[in-house]
Formats: structure tokens, sequence, C-alpha cells
């Protein structure tokens, strides 16, 4: 209600979920503005936007329930034995769940860009063997 006592239209009345695409593009967008020294280590990178991994994924990685993943990096990172593509490898990609990111952004108080900053440069950073402080850096740095 508004100080007229006159209910005022809230600014969410008309807000949709973003879609796979939206979530995609800003996705996209996040990883354009983090650092330049970090986005070199991904290069080739293809950032897939899903509303859910697969049954296999959670299987695989123990999941109780499809909300409890945010995203997930597959491919080979340095930590792994380097980041050069071999002949016949998939590129590098890192999946982000929009379902998932979209319940855990409902339940904090972060802005949904930063949610999917957090993810891309958590998931592509523990894959290269960064630091949860090396993490935090980037994410700091990030435009």
């Amino acid at each position: 209600m508004s100080l007229t006592g006159v209910p005022s239209k809230s600014r969410w009345r008309d807000v949709e979920a973003p879609s796979l695409e939206e979530l995609e593009q800003l996705a996209e967008e996040a990883f354009a503005g983090l650092p330049d020294s970090f986005r070199a280590l991904c290069q080739g990178l293809v950032i897939k936007v899903e509303d859910f991994p697969t049954d296999e994924v959670l299987d695989e990685l123990g999941a109780e329930t499809p909300f409890d993943l945010l995203g997930l990096f597959h491919g080979i990172g340095r930590a792994q034995g380097g980041a050069v593509a071999q002949t016949g490898q998939m590129p590098n990609m890192v999946f982000l769940y929009r379902r998932p990111i979209l319940d855990y952004w409902a339940e904090n108080e972060e802005t949904l860009g930063d949610v999917v900053t957090h993810v891309l440069v958590h998931e592509i950073g523990h894959h290269f063997g960064l630091s949860d402080d090396d993490m935090e850096a980037i994410e700091d740095r990030a435009n």
C-alpha cells in the first residue's frame, strides 16, 4: 500500500521468470564481465542452460533432489591435465540449471546476476584448481 492509502501496483506484477534463453544470455554477459585472465583459462568454453540436471548427473553426484545442483562443469580443466583440446574432444562446458538457480535466488538476498556469476566462477574455478579465496577475488573483480 502507498502512503496515500491507495494500493500501489507492484513492479513484480507483470514480471516473468527468465526463460532458458534469457538466463543463458545473462550467463554470457556475466562471463564477459569476468577478469580477462580468468576468461583466458576458458577459451572455447560453452555455457549451456537447462531447467534441471539429468537423472544420470544427479545419480552420479549423489544429489537428493534436482534442486541440489545449481551448475556443473563438464570437460578437462588444467587441474586434470591441461585445457588444450585434443582431437575429437568435446569443448569444455558449464551447465547452469535454471530452476535450482531461481529457487536459490528466491531464498537469498542476492541479485540474479550475482547468483549466476557466482555459479559460473565456482564451476569453472573448481575445475581449474582455484581456491575459494581465489574465486571470491575473481567475483569481486567482475563487472
